[in-house]
Formats: C-alpha cells, structure tokens, sequence
C-alpha cells in the first residue's frame, strides 16, 4: 500500500473556474505526477486550510475552512476533489467520467468530487477502498446570491465533461434542482442525504426513510403527548407523516421549526424553548435533527436541568452514537434513537479495525472506534456504484459518451441515451455495506434494511431491539426499556464515593502505613463491608473530591459532591449519610433508608448551676410556695375565729393564792400567735403543746395535717432528684426560640440537604429562619461539620448550629463533651445508599439494606460508634451528679436552714447516714465517687 502525504502533491491548475453570476472563484490544485502508477494504493488527501482571496486568507464569516480526509474507490486512473464554499456549507459531488482515450468501458472511468451539498458531517471524510490511479485536490471559493444557481452551474459543468453518475448531498432549498435536472438529462444522482418523498427518476437514495421506524417507536413508548423539534433543512416528509397519524390516533405533538435558529443566539433561544415546553409539561420530545444541532440542544438541556428523571428524548436520526451523551448520561432522562452502522456486524468490525491501524499522524481521526452514519452511507455509495459499472462491464453494455459530452443547458434539453443503463444498474445492484443489506426499489429507495433501537443506559448507549420493513419494531425483554440490566456484580470492583465525616467515615491513626480501604473506619466502613459482602462485589472507597454532599448550582444547573459524581459518572455507589431528598431523587436512585433521624438544633452546654442559699425551694415552683404562705395564713386566721366563737375552746383556769382557790375568768388558748404556731408545726410535721377541742378547730386542723401530707410528699420526692441532678439553664429550647432572638446566631451547612430543607420550606418559623440565614453577615453557613462544631464551640453561646440529629447526638458524646442537642427534630427523614439512575446496584444493594436491618445489624453499628466508643459517658449521665456532690448539696441545703427529721443541723450522726446510703454501681447509670466522711 502507498500512501500520499502533502510532501508529494504539487500545485497545478486543474479545471477552470466556475462561472457564477455575481460570484468570484480562485482555483488551486494538488495533483499528483501523472507517471505514478499505484495499485491497491489508498490516497490521502490532507487538511487544506482556505481558501484565499487575492492572496490573502478570508475570514468572512460564510467562508469557512476545510479539513477534509477522503478516502474512495477509484477504478482507473485519476480522482478528482472540487471543494467550494458557498455560505459557509459544504457540498459534494461525485461525477464518474471517461478517462480521455482510455476506452470506452465504463471501468476505466474516473471518479469525480465536487463539494457542493450541505451536510453537517463531510462524509466523504472515511471512505476506503482499493485504488487505482492519480489523486488531485481542486479547491474554489464561490460565493452567489442563489444557492440553486451555484448548484446547477456545478452540475452542469460536470456534465459537460462528461460524467456518466453523480454522487451529492441536498438540501431542502437544492432538491429540487438537482432532481429535476438528473430527470431531465438521465443522470442518475446517488446521494446520501434525506429521502424524498414521491417519485424522482435517476435518483438513487442511500440513507433509508426512518418514518416506519419512528412511528414504531413512539407507539412502543405508548406517546399520546410530545413535541417535536424538527431541522427544515432535511425536509418535512417525517413531520408529516408523524402529524398524519397523530390525527389518525388523536395524539397531541406540538411541532416547532429550529432550523432557522440565529447561531448567535442558539443557546439562549433553546433553554427559552424548554422552559415554554415545561409549563406546558412536554416532557417528551422528539429531536428530529443532525448531530451538531443535537449536540447543541442537548447541551442546553442540561444547563436547565432539564436531563433529568422523567423527561424522554428520542433523536430521530440514523446515528445516535455519532453525537456525544456522556453529558446526559447519567442525568437520569431516558434517551432513545435509531443506529443504523451496526458494530457488531463483522463488515463494520474488519472497517474499524482496518481504519483504526492507519497512522493519525498520516490520517487525522484514525484510532477511532466508531464511524459517522454519514461517512458509512458514504462508503456504501461508492460501493454502489462500484458494482454497478462491474456489472455493466460483464454485461459489455456500451455506454461511451466520447465527443457527446452534452449541454444541461441546451434547449430542448437532450438527455443521454445510456443513462437508463447507468439506473438501472445501480437500481438492481444488492450488495452487504456499513450500513447493512443494500437494495433498492424501483424508485430508488432502500428496501429491505434493519435499523437498530438503541437506548442510553448508565454504562452507555445499548442496542434494545430493531426495526425492519417485515418485523416492524423488535425489541428484547432483557434488553428493553422496562427489562432489568444484568447484576454481574460477582468480581467487580465498584467505586465507592463517599466523605470524610465521623463517625461514619474516618481516618485510621496509622493510615500513612495502610493502602486502599484499609485507611478509613468508621460506621459507613463497616457498612459498606456488609454491603459488599450480601452483594457479592469487590469495592474501593474514594473520598470525593470537592468534600461536598451534593447540591445543584442555582446558575449552571450542575450537581457537586457526592451526587455529581454519580450524575456524571466518576462513581458507581455512594455509602455516606446522605439524606434523601426530592430533588437528589430525581437525578440518582436512593436504597431504602438504612439510618432514620432529622434535623435538630447544636449548641454551647451551658456552665451548671450550683445549688445556692435559696436551693430548698427550687423543688417546688414559686408560685406553689407563696400559696402556701397564703393556705398557712389563711388556716392561722380560721382557726382562730372559731377558735373564738366555739364555746367548746373556752375554759376557767383555778389556781391557790396562799389558801384560797381563785377563779378567773374564761380563756382561749388559740389566740392568733398559737394559731399560727400550731398551724406552722403542723406543717413542719411537729407537736405542739396546744390543740383545738372543739369540733370545728379539729376539723380545720385535720384538713390542715392532710394538706400538709401531700405537700411534704411532694417536696421530699422533688428533693430527692435535685440533690442528684444539676440543672443546666439553657438560652434556647426550640425553632421558635431562635426565630424570635437575634443575639444568638445560627446556621447550617453550606451545601447540603439541610439548607435546602430551609430554603424550599413554607413553615412561617423556617421560613423566618431562612431569611435571617441568607442575608447574615457575616455569614452563618460553613463548609463542613467540623467548621459548624467548632464555631459553636468558640461562639461562647452565641451560635447555633443546625444539622442532622444523629451527627448531633454522636458530637455530644465527644471530648471536650461541650455541645448539646436542644429541642425535638425539625423533621423526619432519613439516610440512603445513593446509585445512579438506572443501575444494576439498585436491587441488590436494596435488598443488602433491608436484610441488615432485619438481622439487627444497623442498631449494632450505631451503638459501636456512637456510645460504645463515646467520651462522655452514658447518653443522660452528663446531667447526673456524684453521691459526694449529693451529700454537699444536703449540707448546704441543712446550712441554710432545712430541716431534717429533728431539725437538727450536721448533727453527729450525720457521717453515719452518709454509710447508711445503699451501695450505688456505676451501672446504675449514676457516676459514683466514694468519699470518708470519717
């Protein structure tokens, strides 16, 4: 095999210039010396940057540059490449014409080139074959008012040299010149482009009509309601035949035209389109375009969010892995389309692997895996054609056109009298190419092909079926969309995001001396063990990058942390405490709760009170004790009036003056101070040496004693707990305490479920809160937890953190032992192993999470990490006081006045009662500190 470089190509004029009105056009050549014979030679034809205006390199903007690399079937002699600019598109013609007095088979024809169709991808640019002959490149810039003028002079003066075939692309505006004049003069034309409707003679279409396939597809997905964007440059027969079905089954397809789109204004133009679309919920749309508007649009897509779960694309092209989806991937948006370049035909498979040994170097774009549907239609054509001539020559059809090259524009028109030949020879040919079984009709058009169903899945683009003229629509129930994707997950190793929080993931003391997983520890370390273990897989933590949860940015619409590395597909699982919520779920998949909890409020533990001079009282409330004081009065008072109108409370009192007995007058011995005495000994459960006699005075006195019962009831078991409990005062006790102070500030974390729960919440208290949040300075939000904690933990009291319950409750328990979680849980939800949309680990690891929970396994975890391992002791006992302190709480009570069961204060058997108080363990629950009293 030889091949050209640049090196080897000479500049030389090769054809005249065309002659347009009010158009110019500059010719250059490279041509190769003609006494080079090459067989089985592939010709390369490098990049060519122009073209040039009297000398200098033209930057209007209708002029664009070419970087072509062609590679066709040449039968003898010379091939010739005309490329001209015309509005910034591209087109191409290939002529087959006779090589001077070479003879008069048709095999001994040269293969021409003209570049004068628009097509979004030059697809000439991948064609292979052997060769024999000279290669040259002829390269003309031409600029016209009318592209249809510029057609017609391009074809007609490559029938005035001759051509036997031509190979072009068309456009909407093009067509029918170009169909018209091939009819007229029986020039069969072989094009790649879009199929038209109706009948044009001496036309041979390559690309097959995707009207069947489509309808198949949209009844498949069983579509009632869609929108379909369609490109008016390839044509309206699809659209036309979707709107006559859709008035055939009553279906609602609201059609919109974005072909004309400004290019300056592309990307705003379509997030306004979309964002139409959603409110009036037309989530399924149909893309009936050509890769680079697909592209486009699909980049749009994301910038909106609008690639996520519960919108479905269909691209109505024949090349759905020519555009690029890694972008919308892994959005969660179901993406279909059509492929009509199948790689695992053995054809396509020789092709690739053929092209993909050439040198890049020598052949920009070899190396590559996949070819453009285009560039295979391409291929095929000269494959076509090829054929054809073969099979003339075997049948020794004579069709010179020596000295009868022919005007297109003579009048009357005078057709070529072998055109009919040249059709019906490419019409009959049957042959296997790139894009399948090849075969036409009697009108020209592909019959008997196969397009492959394909589907965007989280591991790529995946044939799910297959459409044909006899089967219609085929699809495979394990392959399908409503079918399951294979497991396999026996001796995989999955990628495992995750990030650094305690106690769920942290680093071992010694991981400097440790490789792999074997760094971290932690309860989602443990879990992910187990996980692994009842799936059946090989894992490898990653810690993610960004050190984020996951939220989606406002402005650009992309996720960060741990989501975003699912979205786009940097890793297969997540395993961290990452709440579930809406809007995650609508671009990943959540497992079943594995740790339920809510959000709650972190602050400074408040310093402890110590009982001081008036403690005894704090069993009851004050108000309690100052109606007391007024019951005490108040029975004094009764007591004493009747006291004082019984006749029974009255009595003489006799007493001997020397030898005589004297009587005095009645006496009352309940007088206001011993009604108050009596009433105060009572209640100090004492004697007193008075007591009512009448029934009146007893029966105030008894319910007087069975008040003070219950009182001192109550007071002796409320003592009991304050002798052991310190009281911690704390500034805050709800939401609602922190929405109506502002001397306390608070916040949450910068980027994660928790702001987003403030954010998007209509509860007038978090609503309140949110708007002090946002508009703090400086601001109250932080990057990590450990950033919060610490914040609280400086403020002295005046910051407020908010976070989930269960990192709450697992920092109270951690040294220094400062924090405490104040008031109940804002709300309820709950942690998920995180997949992402569509994958194969959702089941298993499902069914992993409720296995685990069922065995009891969760609560195990939790309890290791969270108060086995805890530094402050059992949950609670923080508040509990040691016996020692209990007994100093006593003596400080009895110091102030208290009284004991005598009354008495520090008497000497006050040691003994100390040793007299039941043995307390540490299981108990209470901290015991022994001290001698002795």
């Amino acid at each position: 095999m030889v091949q050209f470089s640049t090196s080897e190509f000479r500049l030389t004029p090769h054809i005249d210039n065309l002659e347009v009105a009010n158009s110019f056009a500059v010719t250059n050549a490279w041509a190769v010396p003609e006494n080079v014979s090459v067989k089985s030679s592939v010709a390369h034809l490098a990049a060519y940057e122009g073209p040039s205006v009297n000398g200098k390199t033209s930057n209007d903007s209708n002029e664009n540059k070419i970087k072509l690399l062609l590679y066709f079937t040449c039968l003898h002699n010379k091939m010739v490449v005309l490329a001209n600019i015309v509005n910034g598109n591209f087109r191409y013609i290939m002529g087959a014409t006779q090589a001077g007095a070479a003879g008069n088979l048709p095999v001994e024809k040269d293969l021409e080139v003209l570049v004068t169709a628009a097509e979004p991808d030059p697809a000439c640019a991948q064609v292979a074959k052997k060769a024999n002959g000279i290669l040259a490149c002829v390269s003309n810039s031409v600029a016209s008012r009318t592209r249809a003028g510029i057609v017609l002079s391009a074809v007609c003066s490559q029938f005035s040299r001759g051509v036997f075939a031509i190979f072009g692309f068309y456009d909407k505006k093009s067509v029918n010149t170009i169909t018209s004049f091939c009819g007229t003069l029986h020039v069969s034309f072989i094009t790649p482009s879009f199929p038209t409707d109706g009948t044009h003679p001496f036309v041979i279409q390559m690309r097959p009509d995707l009207k069947g396939a489509l309808l198949s597809l949209i009844e498949y997905y069983q579509w009632t309601k869609f929108a379909y964007l369609y490109d008016s440059d390839r044509g309206l027969s699809t659209l036309q035949a979707v709107l006559d079905s859709a008035a055939e089954k009553k279906w609602q397809v609201t059609a919109i035209n974005v072909g004309n789109i400004n290019n300056e204004r592309k990307d705003e133009t379509y997030r306004s389109l979309f964002q139409d679309l959603e409110v009036k919920k037309e989530r399924r749309v149909i893309l009936d375009c050509e890769r680079d508007k697909v592209n486009d649009i699909v980049d749009q897509v994301i910038t909106i969010g609008k690639h996520v779960k519960g919108y479905h694309y269909i691209i109505a092209n024949l090349g759905f892995t020519d555009g690029d989806l890694s972008k919308i991937q892994f959005g969660g948006a179901n993406v279909s389309g059509f492929q009509i370049v199948d790689y695992d035909d053995p054809l396509v498979s020789k092709f690739i692997q053929r092209w993909s040994t050439l040198e890049e170097k020598e052949y920009p774009g070899a190396h590559t895996s996949t070819i453009k549907y285009t560039s295979a239609l391409t291929y095929d054509a000269v494959q076509v054609m090829t054929e054809a001539f073969r099979n003339l020559r075997k049948q020794r059809i004579e069709i010179s056109r020596r000295g009868n090259a022919g005007d297109c524009l003579a009048n009357p028109a005078v057709p070529w009298g072998h055109g009919v030949e040249i059709e019906r020879a490419l019409k009959q040919v049957q042959v296997e190419g790139l894009t399948g079984n090849i075969k036409f009709d009697q009108n020209g058009k592909r019959i008997n092909f196969t397009i492959n169903v394909m589907e965007l899945k989280s591991t790529g683009p995946r044939k799910i079926g297959y459409w044909s003229e006899v089967d219609k629509m085929v699809v495979n129930p394990l392959d399908g969309p409503l079918g399951n994707e294979s497991s396999g997950l026996e001796n995989k190793t999955i990628i495992v995001t995750t990030i650094l929080e305690s106690p769920y993931v942290m680093m071992k003391k010694n991981h400097e001396m440790l490789e792999g997983n074997d760094r971290y520890e932690g309860y989602c370390v443990d879990l992910a063990t187990e996980i692994a273990k009842h799936c059946g897989f090989k894992y490898k933590l990653t810690i993610v990058g960004d050190g984020k949860y996951g939220a989606r940015d406002a402005d650009t619409k992309i996720w960060n942390g741990m989501v975003g590395e699912l979205v786009y597909g940097k890793a297969d699982i997540a395993i961290a405490p990452l709440t579930i919520t809406l809007v995650r779920e609508e671009v990943i998949d959540f497992s079943k709760p594995f740790m339920s909890l809510g959000i709650s409020i972190m602050i400074k533990k408040p310093q402890k009170s110590k009982p001081g001079v008036f403690s005894f009282l704090d069993p009851l409330a004050y108000e309690i004790w100052m109606c007391i004081v007024f019951a005490y009065i108040g029975v004094s008072v009764v007591l004493f009036l009747v006291s004082r109108f019984s006749p029974y409370e009255w009595h003489t009192e006799e007493f001997e003056d020397g030898r005589e007995t004297q009587t005095n007058e009645s006496t009352n011995e309940f007088g206001i101070f011993n009604s108050l005495w009596f009433s105060l000994g009572a209640f100090m459960q004492q004697g007193c040496d008075i007591s009512p006699r009448s029934l009146s005075g007893r029966i105030v006195g008894g319910v007087w004693w069975f008040f003070t019962l219950i009182i001192i009831s109550s007071y002796t078991a409320n003592l009991a707990a304050f002798l052991t409990v310190e009281r911690m005062v704390s500034p805050i006790e709800s939401a609602e305490d922190l929405s109506k102070q502002t001397e306390i500030a608070y916040g949450t974390l910068d980027s994660g479920s928790t702001k987003e729960f403030f954010r998007r919440s209509k509860i007038a208290v978090f609503d309140k809160m949110w708007t002090y949040m946002k508009s703090a300075e400086p601001s109250v939000f932080v990057r990590t937890t450990a950033e919060g904690v610490a914040r609280v933990r400086k403020s002295k009291g005046k910051y407020a953190y908010l976070l989930e319950s269960t990192m709450n409750e697992y920092i109270e328990q951690r040294k220094p032992c400062d924090t405490m979680k104040v008031g109940g849980n804002l709300d309820s939800k709950g942690y998920g192993i995180a997949t992402p949309k569509g994958s194969s680990l959702r089941t298993p690891v499902n069914l992993a999470v409720l296995k685990l929970s069922e065995q009891g396994v969760l609560d195990k975890l939790k309890n290791k990490w969270w108060y086995d391992k805890g530094e402050c002791g059992a949950k609670d006992s923080g508040s509990k006081m040691t016996l020692n302190d209990a007994m100093r709480s006593k003596a400080r009570l009895s110091i102030t006045g208290s009284t004991g069961e005598n009354g008495r204060v520090m008497t000497p058997e006050f040691p003994k009662a100390v040793h007299a108080v039941p043995y307390v363990s540490p299981g108990m629950g209470m901290n015991v500190s022994v001290t001698d009293f002795s």
